[in-house]
């Protein structure tokens, strides 16, 4: 073959987010302060669920691995891109940029699968609250978790099997921030269209699927509201509401970005900003914002902090 007696890419330039030097201060400003702003906020989340034990049902659960998800998820690309916008060229080792594709599409579609997790528990809990204890026990919170673990590591170890068989052999420009399978694809020294119909229908497969059965879902529950109190009614509607929002924010950028065909697309970059970045942080936040009860004891936890460093600092100032 041609591409046997070309030279084989070892590493990948990357164009960043913009191409205007000017700019990328700019954009490092903001997203340092958005990461450390949001970051701590879902560090927080999982800290105040853990120390409280009033805070102990199934959705408690699921929620603090879906922070912890979005955490690992929006660090594969975040502090790359913050080093790399004081970096001329940006580049990323050939391995590297395949480790980084893995863990992307492994822990997104964990995500997607967790979701899933999360609407079932939901749907019991309004559909069928007298065996709720019994159909979301302890176990099947585990069990969930865990297969929304292992399906994202499937899905991940595809795409990097279908991807680390793709020759490169010479052009190795990325015009992205991170290393994904629509870039790479197109770099590719060879007819790459059965690894890009296997990775389309793979990734259409977990998303388009988890999506309609999430939407599925959640249109059943609302329907239920007929048979509720008032009460229960803006309860149920207010949990449904922030869960429908996540999933939206999670899968409308998804699939704009993997489900569409192989071709560019004018506002790519900025889809999989919101996407991988943006997004995974906010999404542990939406679900917080309707619920009084870890609002209230988030609040407990951070005045008991600032008490405890109070007293720590008139200690300190006594003894001195």
């Amino acid at each position: 073959m041609e591409h046997e007696n070309s030279t084989v890419v070892r590493e990948f330039v990357l164009l960043g987010l913009s191409h205007t030097r000017k700019v990328q201060p700019v954009l490092f400003f903001f997203l340092l302060l958005f990461y450390v702003t949001v970051l701590p906020s879902n560090i927080l989340l999982i800290l105040t669920v853990q120390r409280d034990s009033k805070l102990g049902s199934a959705m408690h659960f699921f929620l603090v691995n879906l922070a912890f998800l979005d955490i690992c998820y929006c660090s594969v690309t975040l502090p790359k891109m913050l080093a790399d916008l004081f970096s001329n060229p940006q580049t990323i080792a050939y391995n590297a940029c395949m480790a980084q594709l893995l863990f992307l599409h492994f822990l997104g579609a964990a995500e997607m699968f967790l979701l899933l997790a999360m609407a079932y528990d939901r749907y019991v809990a309004i559909c069928k609250p007298l065996r709720y204890t019994v159909l979301v026990n302890r176990t099947v919170c585990h069990v969930l978790v865990g297969a929304s673990w292992g399906g994202g590591f499937l899905h991940g170890i595809i795409v990097f099997a279908l991807t680390i068989k793709l020759p490169f052999c010479g052009l190795n420009i990325l015009d992205n921030f991170f290393c994904d399978v629509r870039q790479l694809a197109k770099l590719a020294c060879a007819n790459t269209y059965t690894v890009e119909l296997l990775m389309f229908l793979n990734n259409g497969i977990v998303i388009v699927t988890c999506f309609v059965l999430l939407l599925i879902s959640y249109t059943v529950l609302l329907l239920k509201l007929q048979t509720h109190s008032t009460k229960a009614k803006k309860k149920i509607t207010s949990t449904c509401v922030s869960h429908i929002v996540v999933v939206f924010v999670t899968f409308g950028p998804a699939i704009y970005i993997y489900v569409l065909p192989f071709q560019a697309v004018s506002v790519e970059k900025v889809v999989a900003l919101f996407h991988t970045v943006i997004f995974p942080l906010t999404n542990p936040i939406i679900y917080t914002l309707c619920n009084k009860e870890i609002k209230s004891s988030m609040w407990k936890l951070v005045c008991k902090y600032l008490l405890q460093c109070r007293l720590f600092k008139k200690y300190s100032e006594v003894n001195k």
